[in-house]
């Protein structure tokens, strides 16, 4: 398996990733993947030239449009976007597929650029990021027990999708929360099987895959974002049945993921779904106040207070980081 992950690093070696969007040529020159633009809403890569023909790789879907997902376990801009892909996929799952692709944000720590030179560099950083998407992020994961790769993370999520595609997405949302709140390493195996385990998959053949095909899957990812021009995540191809594509690059608002979709297929109409609290916990297990806000259409203020209260009633657990909550339906 090391040889294995030698390999990996000797292949993208020469496409570090960066979470950064630099202002000048010279900061262009000193890219380094965990520092995120939130003014962008960016997690910048180097460069690359684009393959139309990549487009062709792409499986087709009995849906109207695919959704071709580029994102990274640890990537912040990603976990930024989770309120607005989840309102997208209960408006549009009726006509959108989402295939996720893992973009290899973090090789290791072989560099020095960009104010970053170790782990402990990218604490406050996260802090910050966590204020400006007003979602939960804990940055002190990189002072106690930081990850060496999202690699293993990674490999591990192509394990779960050869299991079961929405085990696997509830599988990478697991390990999203622990590393962004729970301030776990999940490079480690132990904190990849316990997220595993938490969301049904079999954690016997998970660990096969992942020392197995998994790794190739993975390269295959890595292969595709640069074939397909990907500068960083999250990045998300909006592709129809005729190869008509538009593109979204960064942390946005959801009308602009709307608006790809209707620009391809105007003559979607999206699904009307209950806002209801009860609803929207049965269908999400856990909840921020700014997911539930876009989810419910509430204030976002309004929307935290109203979770507090079903706190408080005993309705709703609540797990408090120094920068902002998540909410779980408590099991009566």
């Amino acid at each position: 398996m090391k040889a294995v992950f030698l390999n990996l690093l000797l292949l993208i070696t020469f496409s570090n990733t960066s979470c950064y969007s630099q202002k000048t040529t010279k900061m262009k020159e000193q890219i380094n993947p965990l520092l995120c633009d939130p003014e962008t809403g960016m997690c910048e890569i180097p460069s690359n030239d684009k393959d139309t023909s990549a487009i062709n790789k792409i499986q087709s879907t009995t849906k109207s449009i695919k959704v071709v997902y580029f994102t990274d376990p640890i990537c912040s801009s990603c976990w930024g976007i989770e309120p607005q892909l989840r309102k997208l996929k209960l408006e549009y799952g009726n006509h959108i597929e989402i295939e996720y692709r893992m973009g290899g944000l973090l090789p290791d720590w072989g560099y020095n650029s960009g104010g970053i030179s170790k782990p402990s560099d990218v604490a406050g950083h996260w802090d910050e990021v966590s204020v400006h998407y007003d979602m939960p992020i804990d940055g002190d994961i990189w002072l106690i027990d930081p990850l060496d790769s999202s690699y293993p993370p990674s490999i591990a999520f192509k394990a779960a999708q050869m299991q079961d595609l929405e085990k696997a997405i509830l599988f990478m949302r697991e390990m999203r929360e622990m590393v962004f709140l729970q301030k776990k390493n999940i490079a480690k195996w132990e904190h990849i099987a316990t997220a595993a385990k938490t969301v049904g998959l079999n954690i016997e053949q998970l660990k096969i895959d992942f020392k197995g095909k998994a790794v190739r899957l993975f390269e295959e990812d890595l292969k595709l974002a640069k074939e397909m021009g990907v500068r960083g995540f999250p990045s998300l191809f909006f592709i129809d049945s005729d190869g008509n594509k538009e593109f979204v690059y960064g942390s946005k608002p959801y009308a602009f993921y709307e608006t790809s979709i209707l620009k391809l297929d105007p003559t979607i109409i999206k699904n009307e779904y209950s806002k209801n609290w009860e609803a929207l916990f049965s269908k999400h297990p856990t909840l921020t106040a700014k997911e539930f806000s876009e989810l419910s259409g509430n204030p976002r203020k309004e929307s935290e207070i109203f979770l507090n209260e079903l706190t408080e009633k005993g309705m709703l657990g609540k797990s408090t980081t120094k920068n902002g909550a998540i909410w779980n339906l408590l099991k009566l």
